[in-house]
């Protein structure tokens, strides 16, 4: 249960991450041995609505095709071999497809894996051959398989703590994560990021609280970490909720006295009148009030495009 609630963040968490920078499919199956993968990600000939320097790390990996697999608990070494079946799966589904449309399997490119793990053993990354990346794009954390792997392991617990390496320190694990979410809190409400990544936040932290089958222990850590992100997204969507309110009432509140204006003027408000109305309360207070009184009911009818 921990690993379905994990997977489901996760999923919606990396999506709407990567959505900025090209198509998102989730829960891909691979066929021959039906397999899902849990994020398969293809990029945008050009990004679509933010810049790619806010996704920080995520933007390099995203440069190719790839499928992303997080886990909230490091995998096991099945588990790691699981996932490279999964690329290889999808690596002969897009050979067959160059071969029925004719295209050099040369120019293929390879999708690439990248398996996310709140840390990662010496050990494990010693058995698959891991190496670190040898340019400056890859900070510490981030392992390579070998070159025809396409494969890349990350260890989020050795991150360091930048605003590049924020958003993969969110699917980290205790102390890790939760400093990560309070500096998503943390960033200004203008970042075009934030207000979506709360929401998706707050619906885990939502989902761990009604879970009946988490262990005591995880419930607990995920509830503490994720408590920041919950109460900030309660409050801001309370205070918009209430600003929205406020603005509605206003809106009625000034609809209200041009009718009653209208209604004093004219002895009643006909169907006429009334289609103005809702074209009168964009104006300015004191040129509102000057109209009413002053102006005839037709000269009212035309200004407000009626008799024309």
């Amino acid at each position: 249960m921990t690993r379905e609630i994990h997977d489901q963040f996760a999923k919606d968490y990396l999506s709407e991450l990567l959505s900025h920078l090209g198509e998102v499919e989730t829960s891909r199956e691979v066929t021959s041995e039906v397999r899902q993968v849990d994020v398969y990600f293809i990029p945008a000939a050009t990004p679509k609505d933010i810049d790619p320097k806010l996704l920080g790390l995520l933007a390099p990996m995203a440069k190719t095709a790839g499928l992303f697999e997080p886990f909230r608990n490091p995998p096991t070494p099945v588990e790691i071999s699981n996932c490279l079946v999964k690329l290889f799966g999808v690596q002969g589904e897009q050979r067959r497809q160059a071969r029925r449309e004719n295209v050099s399997q040369t120019q293929l490119e390879s999708p690439r894996l990248w398996i996310l793990s709140p840390s990662i053993s010496t050990p494990i990354l010693r058995g698959f051959g891991a190496k670190p990346g040898e340019s400056e794009e890859w900070p510490p954390g981030i392992y390579f398989l070998p070159k025809f792997f396409y494969t890349g392991l990350v260890a989020i617990h050795q991150l360091p703590v930048t605003p590049e390496t924020l958003w993969l320190r969110v699917l980290g694990r205790g102390e890790v994560q939760k400093a990560a979410i309070d500096e998503l809190v943390a960033l200004p409400e203008a970042n075009p990021l934030r207000r979506y990544l709360l929401e998706i936040l707050a619906s885990w932290r939502i989902n761990v609280e009604l879970s009946q089958n988490l262990d005591e222990q995880e419930k607990q850590e995920l509830t503490m970490n994720l408590s920041p992100a919950y109460l900030r997204w309660r409050e801001e969507t309370f205070l918009e909720g209430r600003q929205k309110g406020l603005q509605e009432g206003l809106q009625e509140e000034r609809r209200s006295m041009i009718e009653n204006f209208l209604r004093v003027r004219f002895g009643e408000v006909d169907e006429q009148l009334s289609q103005i109305i809702e074209s009168m309360l964009g104006l300015p207070t004191a040129e509102l009030t000057v109209m009413l009184l002053n102006f005839s009911r037709s000269e009212l009818l035309e200004r407000f495009g009626q008799n024309r």
